[in-house]
């Protein structure tokens, strides 16, 4: 049985590519992890925005020294809610597959299609098994914060959006790029999906901003992507999502979450408790411990 009580709030911040630290906390803290997943990207930074404690961890760790494919995405997120973490804001650089999301804009998404193939993306393994539901992988609620906090930033911002995930790191064939378009898929990145996934079986609530920097390589009038023109744009957009982080982790203690994020392992977990076994027990205790406690 769950408890009803609810843990305080603290607000985990995922950066992408470019954003590598998160300015205006106080209290800093550096905390080295170990987790049963291994090493996490990097320390997690630990500190306050107003009073509202916050953790950042940069997704590529600090100097972007891991590619899309090494990520350790389950340690990350079990760091995450190991430290008390009950809310995940991302950020991720991505290209545009439609003309109207132009070089610049942010997209604050809803859906993926995930075309990756080397990354574990579930804690369920190994003597445990969970299905949890994911039919809308983003937190309804969080997003609706980060849509309030977009209305008062000086940017354009596209409500809703599909990320197509793919593997990476290389990036698409003009072939690859003309497919998804024709899924309806509207940016494509390497990361962000298997965050998604581990944080809703994290029972966290998990929402993205996809800052596009390039038109991949399906648009025959704009050069085709390169290192340098992703990285000028994204220098550009830097600023713009550390104040949009900032303005929606102040928003989040006054919002209400109504979407069930917080008890997606209520009726997700299919193995007999008696079944269970004692190491998996303990490897998912962060997570699990509420509804196997007797």
């Amino acid at each position: 049985m769950s408890s009803t009580q609810q843990p305080p709030i603290k607000i985990g911040v995922i950066g992408g590519s470019g954003l590598y630290d998160l300015e205006g906390l106080t209290d800093l803290e550096e905390v080295q992890l170990s987790t049963p997943y291994g090493e996490p990207s990097d320390a997690f930074l630990t500190g306050q925005l107003d009073g509202i404690d916050v953790v950042f961890l940069p997704r590529h760790g600090r100097g972007h020294r891991v590619n899309p494919s090494e990520i350790n995405f389950r340690a990350n997120i079990w760091g995450l809610k190991r430290l008390g973490v009950t809310h995940v804001l991302s950020v991720s650089a991505v290209g545009s597959l439609r003309e109207e999301i132009v070089p610049g804009h942010f997209v604050v998404i809803d859906q993926f299609i995930d075309r990756t193939r080397h990354r574990p993306d579930t804690f369920f393994e190994d003597g445990i098994v969970a299905h949890v539901m994911f039919a809308d992988p983003v937190c309804s609620s969080l997003r609706a914060s980060l849509l309030e906090a977009c209305a008062e930033v000086d940017l354009t911002v596209h409500d809703g959006g599909t990320y197509v995930n793919m593997e990476g790191p290389q990036f698409s064939t003009r072939a690859e790029s003309n497919l998804y378009r024709s899924w309806g898929a509207d940016v494509i990145g390497m990361t962000t999906l298997q965050e998604a996934k581990l944080a809703r079986e994290a029972e966290l609530h998990y929402a993205t901003v996809a800052m596009s920097t390039d038109y991949d390589c399906w648009h025959t009038g704009h050069d085709d992507v390169t290192v340098d023109a992703v990285i000028a744009t994204m220098r550009e957009n830097v600023g713009h999502a550390r104040e949009l982080i900032a303005r929606t982790i102040r928003l989040i203690p006054g919002a209400t979450y109504a979407c069930g994020c917080d008890s997606a392992l209520a009726p997700a977990i299919m193995t007999a408790r008696e079944c269970i076994t004692p190491e998996a027990r303990l490897r998912l205790g962060p997570l699990v411990d509420k509804y196997l406690s007797d």
